[in-house]
């Protein structure tokens, strides 16, 4: 005789109905403490900074080696995790998918597939409930905005539950060039923070030397490209202009259209998500549209999607000012 079974253990799960979660796994406190690690070190660098640099504590050594990893991982940012990886505003050979992938890694701001489903949400519930770090969800008084600032600015980080990544970017999750980088972004972490530190050593040949270029190449290029970024999702939704037509808040907030490579070009970007160009008025400087057309020109990126000056004067609101540039960032 077979004994009786337990229905309730053996009844099949109910099917899942509409789309996965938002969210997925928490943040362990080994990333939470490592989080708060790669804030605050940095941050702190760059407040002692500027008496430092005014004192000439930095040498044309140090800036040899800041820059370079600036400018490399602030572009891998830009135009790999952002532009392409989140947007696929062009397509790009299998070589250097994977250079941009490890570019934007050196960034230290969390690996591709975690940044590119976060952008995404980010995207989908743009200045509304869902968004990780809109500055506008405590509501639009002083108290409230003064709140979301910080919140957008990097306290959102610090959120438990992380973006579902099956959601957002279940195209990278099946890559498994990018699955293998994103398993190796400690290692590319550890590289990122001592590289500069070690080159500047050997090219001194002094402890010195090492020192100062771990200060200024490391801690302060880290810090600075971290609120760089940071300002984006903050100040590029509050302070700006809004020349275009979106359907939230994002803003055009030229200071910091250099040492952000043309992101701050905020309100067209949120109007026309998927266009290689950010800035594209005459005028906008936007370094990472020029990098993505040197590629095309030596046929590393094809299917470029170049800003249309007939699509952008549709979203352009009446009465502004400024020539939109079209097709190229050459243009």
């Amino acid at each position: 005789m077979t004994p009786p079974t337990d229905s309730v253990a053996l009844a099949p799960a109910p099917a899942r109905s509409g789309p996965p979660p938002v969210t997925e796994d928490k943040q362990t406190w080994i990333e939470l403490t490592a989080l708060w690690t790669y804030v605050i070190l940095p941050f702190l660098a760059l407040l002692v900074a500027v008496p430092y640099a005014w004192g000439w504590g930095i040498s044309w050594t140090d800036v040899a080696i800041a820059l370079p990893f600036y400018y490399v991982s602030g572009l891998g940012i830009t135009v790999g995790f952002h532009r392409y990886f989140t947007h696929g505003s062009f397509k790009a050979k299998r070589w250097l998918r994977v250079t941009l992938a490890v570019a934007g890694s050196l960034a230290i701001e969390g690996p591709p597939t975690r940044w590119v489903a976060d952008h995404r949400r980010h995207h989908a519930f743009s200045d509304k409930d869902g968004d990780p770090h809109s500055p506008w969800r405590y509501g639009e008084s002083l108290r409230g905005l003064t709140k979301g600032f910080f919140h957008a600015h990097l306290g959102w980080l610090f959120d438990v539950e992380q973006t579902s990544k099956t959601r957002f970017c279940p195209d990278l999750v099946a890559d498994k060039d990018i699955r293998r980088v994103d398993m190796l972004f400690l290692p590319i972490v550890i590289f990122s923070t001592f590289a500069p530190a070690v080159i500047g050593g050997l090219v001194t040949m002094s402890w010195h030397g090492a020192l100062t270029a771990f200060f200024w190449g490391s801690l302060v290029r880290i810090g600075l490209l971290h609120h760089v970024t940071w300002s984006i999702n903050s100040v590029c939704h509050i302070v700006g202009e809004r020349p275009f037509k979106s359907t939230d808040k994002a803003t055009n907030f030229w200071p910091l259209a250099i040492l952000s490579f043309g992101e701050s070009w905020h309100n067209l970007h949120h109007a026309d998500p998927t266009c290689a160009r950010h800035g594209v008025m005459r005028g906008q400087l936007d370094t990472s549209a020029r990098l993505i057309w040197l590629f095309e020109r030596f046929g590393w990126v094809h299917d470029v999607r170049w800003p249309r000056v007939d699509r952008l004067e549709k979203k352009r609101i009446p009465g502004t000012r400024g020539t939109v540039r079209g097709q190229s960032a050459a243009a």
